[in-house]
């Protein structure tokens, strides 16, 4: 017999004793089992928006919403260098900030992300926006390269050309689903619903800028700024029409002496102190007639 018929016959004939096993226990086997061994799991339907966090504080539905979010997470380190990298000191400052504004009462407090996962830009804004938030403030840190004397924290707010473009975009929107203001846009023609959307953002850039410079004020005294002046920037996290945000730069990272007091109980607490300040004198200037 030709050496390729051997080769062929010895792996055919494992091949044939499997399937004759295969058929004779579908044939003859008891009731129960054959195909019936596949167990079907139904998973839940596909989403594309992540869970909302918990809120924190008082109970009380009407009283003002804060989100708080700490900057970078996940696979995305931000700035600095490990162990103290800037996914770790923004969420360090995000936590002090939420416990001492719940220590302080009538503010109610969500967190973007209380560990370290990841999210997308649009993500931090949109988690605020669906619940309903008075105020969404951005927590990171600054570094330059090569420099390590850049100290001091800037405030940022969005710049007018992210103010015009995020018009544009939410207007054109599939659908018109969104609303601005509680107006919804799905009825509204393009022209409109672009006219609605600009003006709504542009009273949201008064008080994003009304709160940026109560930071400054209340913080003046108690850390270093490296500019005194309100900064802004097309920010993805500050790009929303109907809800006042800020980005916070705490401080510069890439300096050894400054990220060190940022990490430390004593400069949080002194980050969060000023900044909840500013949060509370921002509401009560909102609840005034």
């Amino acid at each position: 017999m030709p050496r390729l018929v051997q080769l062929a016959l010895l792996v055919a004939a494992p091949l044939a004793l499997v399937g004759a096993m295969v058929a004779a226990d579908r044939l003859f086997a008891s009731p129960g089992r054959g195909y019936a061994y596949v167990e079907r799991i139904v998973l839940a339907p596909p989403t594309n928006e992540i869970g909302l966090p918990p809120i924190q504080g008082p109970l009380d539905g009407s009283r003002p919403l804060v989100v708080i979010d700490a900057g970078h997470g996940g696979h995305d380190p931000g700035a600095g260098r490990a162990p103290l990298v800037e996914k770790v000191l923004t969420l360090g400052l995000a936590r002090a900030l939420r416990d001492e504004l719940i220590k302080s009462g009538g503010i109610r407090v969500a967190m973007t992300r209380d560990d370290d996962r990841f999210l997308l830009l649009p993500e931090r804004s949109g988690v605020a926006r669906r619940l309903n938030a008075d105020l969404f403030i951005s927590i990171h840190a600054d570094s330059v390269e090569g420099n390590e004397d850049a100290r001091g924290a800037s405030v940022y707010t969005l710049s007018e050309r992210g103010t015009n473009e995020t018009a544009a975009r939410l207007a054109a929107r599939e659908n018109r689903a969104d609303t601005v203001n509680g107006i919804s846009l799905a009825s509204t023609s393009d022209a409109v619903s672009a006219i609605l959307v600009d003006l709504s953002q542009r009273e949201t850039q008064a008080r994003s800028e009304q709160f940026a410079r109560l930071i400054l004020r209340e913080a003046s005294d108690k850390m270093r700024f490296h500019d005194r002046n309100l900064q802004s920037a097309a920010f993805v996290v500050l790009k929303s029409p109907d809800m006042p945000s800020v980005l916070f730069e705490s401080g510069y990272i890439s300096n050894p002496d400054e990220a060190a007091r940022l990490a430390s109980p004593e400069g949080q607490a002194t980050f969060a102190k000023a900044t909840a300040q500013a949060i509370r004198a921002f509401f009560a200037r909102q609840s005034q007639p």
